[in-house]
């Protein structure tokens, strides 16, 4: 959407075909495609709009009325917006809004709070934890000594008895609760128990279940955390871009932790995306979404339990779940790409105690957010199940699965995204 009618004489009001046409292209693969990866979401037109305004000119370093730079005024304003609705949003006292992604709202947690070669316990990247939260190839693993919790091998879940009786042998400084590809609820306050016993700190990564507190899906991590980061992008349905939340009395400490700990400038003109977002995240239909995510992540997960597939755990509590393709002679790229190319989009996911890279992966990761974005419910989650079964199933002979390539576009283009 044009909103801007340019009066310079020197800025150039023409468009740009061939970003256009890319752009145009992207609209119609998302459209056409049924999308399942676990950290995608859509974001509204409003959303859209405000990450594509004027802001984008402004320089802000600094906070609200503390700013480096004059004519931030309205900077103030939005980015003050933004930080009252994520406040009423997750009932917190203090956020940070100014986050450009997840991975920078925990390395600046990790600035305020820790030196160099203090102790991280965190979960296993295999398990379903992230590279942000202490991998050898992340900022993390490198300036941090970083100890990792595996879920237990029977269940698949955590063992908060065994967590326990790690952090009391390695006395962390900080310990990590939240996940990139963990299917079951997250238990902060068994979290909170073991933090206050051994004298750590307790970071909540919500990145991924962020819209789902806040639609009452999942318990909070709010009030029992020292420190909540999060993206807004995932199930909160916003920009691409990053929080924190804490009490009060870390306000300086995290606040220096992104300006001048991390970042430079402030991208505004996605503050005022993410005060859009959360505003969305506040009206009462976003409770009913959220709901909606997890009982069609159940339905779907189900469905193909009953198909014989092996699920992680054994299913799932939230949007999302894993299906272990070790029995099926093929590997998750060889699953991910497959479904890709009949417009099935998910991705390839390590499993615990994978012996496969990542490259490579013995499962795949399914997500429910966007579909459900899209007014996808129990009937398409059913179809899509089916999809799913018969391509992996068959996987291997194209001209029998050549026709879900149809039956997919044909399901996305009853459930459209954006037009133009």
């Amino acid at each position: 959407m044009q909103i801007y009618n340019l009066q310079s004489p020197v800025l150039n009001n023409k468009p740009d075909k061939e970003v256009e046409d890319i752009i145009r292209k992207e609209i119609d693969r998302q459209n056409h495609n049924i999308t399942l990866i676990a950290s995608e979401n859509y974001a509204s037109p409003a959303v859209l709009d405000a990450m594509g305004s004027v802001f984008t000119n402004k320089y802000a370093e600094g906070y609200p009325k503390h700013r480096y730079y004059e004519g931030c005024e309205y900077v103030d304003e939005i980015e003050s917006l933004a930080r009252n609705r994520l406040n009423e949003l997750f009932n917190s006292e203090y956020c940070n809004v100014q986050p450009h992604s997840g991975v920078q709202a925990n390395t600046a947690v990790y600035l305020a709070i820790l030196k160099p070669h203090d102790k991280i316990l965190s979960m296993n990247l295999k398990d379903g934890g992230h590279l942000s939260h202490g991998n050898v190839m992340n900022i993390s693993g490198r300036y941090y000594e970083v100890h990792f919790y595996n879920v237990d091998r029977e269940t698949e879940q955590m063992d908060y008895e065994v967590i326990k009786k790690m952090a009391k042998e390695i006395r962390p400084k900080l310990i990590i609760a939240g996940a990139s590809s963990y299917p079951r609820t997250i238990d902060f306050k068994k979290f909170r128990e073991i933090a206050d016993e051994t004298g750590a700190y307790l970071m909540a990564d919500i990145a991924h279940i962020a819209g789902l507190i806040a639609g009452d899906m999942h318990p909070t991590s709010i009030g029992l955390a020292d420190f909540t980061t999060g993206t807004t992008h995932k199930t909160l349905r916003g920009p691409r871009g990053g929080f924190i939340i804490a009490e009060k009395k870390y306000a300086t400490l995290l606040d220096t932790g992104i300006f001048p700990g991390t970042q430079g400038g402030p991208l505004v003109h996605m503050i005022a995306g993410k005060a859009v977002a959360f505003k969305e995240a506040l009206e009462p239909s976003f409770k009913k979404y959220a709901k909606n995510i997890v009982e069609n992540c159940k339905a779907l997960c189900g469905f193909l339990k009953n198909e014989g597939f092996r699920i992680v755990s054994g299913g799932t509590d939230n949007h999302l779940f894993l299906i272990d393709l070790t029995q099926l002679d093929m590997t998750g790229q060889d699953a991910s790409t497959t479904l890709a190319s009949l417009n099935i989009v998910l991705n390839k996911n390590v499993i615990p105690f994978d012996k496969l890279s990542p490259n490579l992966t013995s499962g795949i990761r399914i997500g429910t957010a966007a579909a459900t974005a899209r007014g996808m419910g129990m009937e398409e989650m059913q179809k899509i199940g089916e999809w799913i079964s018969f391509v992996l199933k068959n996987w291997q002979n194209r001209t029998k699965i050549a026709p879900i390539k149809g039956k997919a576009r044909k399901l996305a283009d009853e459930f459209p995204v954006y037009n133009y």
